[in-house]
């Protein structure tokens, strides 16, 4: 039985994992016994259209790229403008692809939506921080209540597994401190600057090439990776923080020169966020750090992030990747999806 998916919200991201499905249509199906059916997608700017027996996804995606509403939709039996809510409850969608504009200090519209899907049973995949940071033991223990599965892969690393690892490969180990540059646009900008670039050439050239945005404050702030800290200690080390209980210090005050002598000293200056277990409980932080040379960490160039888990049987386990891009989050959505199934499957061996 194909998953029946609501798209709510139907921006880059989410028109990245309908193309995914899509292209890697025949490979899922044989190789994961996997088939999906959109049957809903609604948006605030682009609109709202619902079939039970499922939508043309080309049709859909040919729409909006054109510019296009989805009430141009062109079907039979086809329902349109439907809210996020409605095309939550009163469709058939068992699985909600959440992928809306969302405040990440609120965890809103985002955090709603889940509530509503978990309290019918409907699987919620999703690549919004908020929820996860601001709500993540509520949600998850209604998830549990009612027999559905949240997947949000996508809010730490993106399409880079930074979740799945420890969660899934690393079960056994005791995992002691959690360190990682995860923004990318912070390390670019630190990348650049120690090739000859000030602070300001460096944001500036981040923004051409689409790494900040023209508010770089979350990232340069560092706010953007205290949200990822906060969803490392709770979901990897069951361990519940808040936004406020991770101290954070950007990256706006750093000279060249500091960079300069870092190098010199044979280290390098990188904003890193480090989650580590104390006697007194969990202690967060997000900050400039001066990285040796022999750290894994000092050697992550560019705009990728990059994380490092101390574990106690299988020793530091080191990954790296894409943070960012479209494609790569709408395969962490894939990743959510494969593992909603898979566990769908043994249940019902």
């Amino acid at each position: 039985m194909a998953v029946k998916l609501a798209f709510i919200g139907f921006g880059g991201v989410g028109q990245a994992l309908l193309r995914i499905l899509l292209d890697k249509e025949a490979q899922l199906r044989d190789e994961e016994g996997m088939e999906t059916k959109v049957v809903a997608v609604s948006d605030v700017m682009k609109g709202a259209v619902y079939h039970p027996d499922g939508l043309d996804g080309q049709q859909l995606l040919d729409l909006v790229s054109s510019g296009k509403k989805l009430d141009e939709y062109e079907g039979q039996g086809v329902t349109y403008g439907l809210d996020s809510m409605d095309s939550i409850r009163n469709t058939n969608a068992d699985t909600i692809v959440e992928v809306t504009f969302t405040d990440v200090k609120t965890g809103q519209p985002a955090a709603d939506h889940c509530r509503a899907a978990f309290e019918l049973g409907k699987n919620v995949v999703t690549t919004n921080k908020g929820p996860v940071a601001v709500a993540y033991r509520e949600l998850q223990d209604l998830a549990d209540k009612n027999g559905a599965f949240w997947g949000f892969e996508g809010t730490v690393m993106s399409g880079t597994p930074a979740l799945r690892l420890p969660l899934d490969t690393l079960r056994g180990n005791t995992i002691s401190r959690i360190s990682g540059i995860l923004n990318g646009t912070t390390n670019y900008m630190l990348t650049e600057m120690e090739k000859g670039l000030s602070y300001e050439e460096a944001l500036q050239q981040a923004q051409n090439n689409g790494y900040a945005e023209a508010d770089p404050t979350s990232d340069v702030e560092g706010y953007d990776a205290r949200y990822k800290a906060v969803i490392l200690s709770n979901v990897v080390l069951g361990v519940p923080l808040e936004a406020g209980d991770v101290s954070c210090k950007g990256i706006t005050e750093i000279k060249k020169e500091e960079l300069d002598r870092a190098r010199a000293a044979g280290k390098r200056l990188r904003l890193v966020a480090t989650i580590e277990r104390t006697d007194n409980g969990v202690k967060a932080s997000v900050e400039p750090v001066e990285l040796e040379d022999t750290n894994p960490l000092a050697a992550v160039p560019g705009a990728v992030n990059a994380i490092l888990y101390e574990c106690d049987l299988s020793g530091p386990i080191f990954l790296s990747g894409a943070g960012a891009g479209l494609a790569e989050t709408g395969f962490s959505l894939l990743i959510d999806l494969i593992h909603a199934e898979r566990m769908k499957q043994k249940v019902n061996q």
